[in-house]
């Protein structure tokens, strides 16, 4: 059985008009977590995060 690929989504913040993003995908719900990626490299580099982190993450973010 193929696992099926994140699907990947942008911020609605982010503009049409430029290359410069970071993607972010949710995995499935036996297995929460949050996974970012650069937009221009899809195939390099990601990073993982328990959904519980990056909620906290969010949150400072928002400056809250």
């Amino acid at each position: 059985m193929t696992p099926t690929p994140p699907a990947w989504f942008k911020s609605s913040y982010s503009g049409n008009d430029g290359p410069d993003c970071v993607e972010v995908a949710i995995s499935p719900p036996h297995s929460p977590s949050v996974h970012i990626r650069d937009s221009k490299n899809k195939d390099g580099a990601r990073l993982a995060f328990t959904g519980g982190a990056w909620s906290e993450f969010v949150e400072f973010a928002a400056g809250r």
